[in-house]
C-alpha cells in the first residue's frame, strides 16, 4: 500500500516536474518569439522595433506554444534567372536579398514558416527584376547604372510587402552576376563597342565644332583689341605730335636762331650718324652749322 502511495506521489511529482519546466522557455538576443494559444498568437516577446528583452519567460503549460523567428538580417539567394532586356538581348541574372522580419503577428498570419515566406518572396522577386530589368537594355544591366535599379526593385517589393501586411521589411537587393549567353556574349560586344565607337565619334564631333567656335570668337576679341589699342595710340600720337609742334612753336618765338640751331643738330644726329652717304651742295642749308658756327643766316 506504501509502495503504491509512493509510486503515485513519484508520478505526480513528474508531471509536475514537466509542467513547471513547460511553463518557461528562453528567447536569445538574435531571436524574437511568437506565443500562440489555441494556435492564435496572443503576444510577442523581445520583438524586432522594441528595446531588446531578451532571456527566460514565462507561458502557460500545455496550452501555449511558441514559435521563433530571427530577430537579425536574413538572407535569399535566387537562382539564376534568363531574362529578356529591352534591346531583345537574354541575360542570366543572379541576384539575392537581405530581409528583416519587423512583425512576427503578421509574419505567422501570412507565411506561418519562414520557408514558406521566402517560396513566396522568391516568386515576387523574380516577377520585379524580370520587369524592371526587362524595361532598360543590356549594355545597362551589364556595365551602368545597376545601383538605380536594385534600388528600384527594393522600392517595388517593399510596397508589395506593405500592402500584403507581410510583416517584413527588405533592406538590400544585389545583383551578383548579370552575364549574357555564351553564344550570344562576341555578337553583343561588337555592338556595344560600335554603339560607344559612334558615341565617341560624336562626342569629338561636337567637341572640334566647339573649339572652332571658341577660337573664332578669341580671334575676334583679339582683332578689337587690337584695333582698340591702335586707335587709342593713335589719338595719344596725335595729342604728342599737336603738344610738340605748341612746343617747338614757343620755343621758335622766343629765339627763332636757336630754334634753327637746335633743329639742325637734331638733323645731323638722325643723319649722318648711320655710315651713310650723301651728295649735297656745298651752299646747302643742311650743311651750314658745320660750314658756319653762325649758321647758313650768316653768310647770307
Amino acid at each position: 500500500m506504501q509502495n503504491s502511495k509512493f509510486i503515485g506521489l513519484a508520478i505526480g511529482l513528474v508531471i509536475l516536474g514537466i509542467i513547471v519546466m513547460s511553463s518557461f522557455y528562453t528567447v536569445r538576443e538574435d531571436k524574437q518569439a511568437l506565443v500562440l494559444r489555441f494556435g492564435d498568437p496572443v503576444h510577442s516577446e523581445n520583438a524586432f522595433g522594441i528595446e531588446e528583452d531578451a532571456g527566460l519567460k514565462f507561458k502557460v503549460p500545455l496550452i501555449d506554444e511558441v514559435r521563433l523567428y530571427d530577430r537579425k538580417n536574413l538572407v535569399l539567394d535566387l537562382e539564376g534567372q534568363p531574362i529578356l532586356a529591352a534591346d531583345q538581348e537574354r541575360l542570366v541574372v543572379d541576384a539575392f536579398i537581405r530581409y528583416r522580419i519587423t512583425d512576427v503577428r503578421q509574419f505567422y498570419e501570412a507565411f506561418n514558416t519562414r520557408q514558406a515566406a521566402e517560396i513566396q518572396l522568391s516568386n515576387i522577386l523574380d516577377s520585379l527584376v524580370r520587369d524592371i530589368l526587362g524595361s532598360v537594355e543590356s549594355f545597362e544591366i551589364i556595365s551602368g547604372q545597376r545601383l538605380d535599379l536594385m534600388n528600384a526593385i527594393e522600392d517595388r517589393a517593399n510596397a508589395r510587402a506593405s500592402a500584403g501586411r507581410f510583416g517584413m521589411r527588405i533592406e538590400d537587393v544585389r545583383i551578383k552576376r548579370a552575364d549574357l549567353p555564351t553564344e550570344n556574349a562576341e555578337r553583343v560586344f561588337d555592338r556595344m563597342s560600335a554603339d560607344r565607337q559612334e558615341q565617341s565619334a560624336e562626342k569629338r564631333g561636337e567637341g572640334e565644332r566647339s573649339k572652332r567656335t571658341i577660337k573664332a570668337e578669341a580671334d575676334k576679341d583679339v582683332e578689337i583689341l587690337l584695333a582698340n589699342a591702335r586707335k587709342e595710340a593713335e589719338i595719344i600720337r596725335g595729342q604728342g605730335d599737336k603738344e610738340r609742334n605748341r612746343i617747338y612753336a614757343e620755343a621758335y618765338n622766343l629765339d627763332a636762331e636757336f630754334f634753327a640751331f637746335y633743329r639742325s643738330m637734331e638733323a645731323y644726329k638722325r643723319g649722318l650718324g648711320k655710315k651713310s652717304t650723301y651728295v649735297l651742295s656745298p651752299d646747302s642749308d643742311f650743311l651750314g652749322y658745320l660750314d658756319n658756327q653762325q649758321g647758313p643766316r650768316s653768310g647770307r
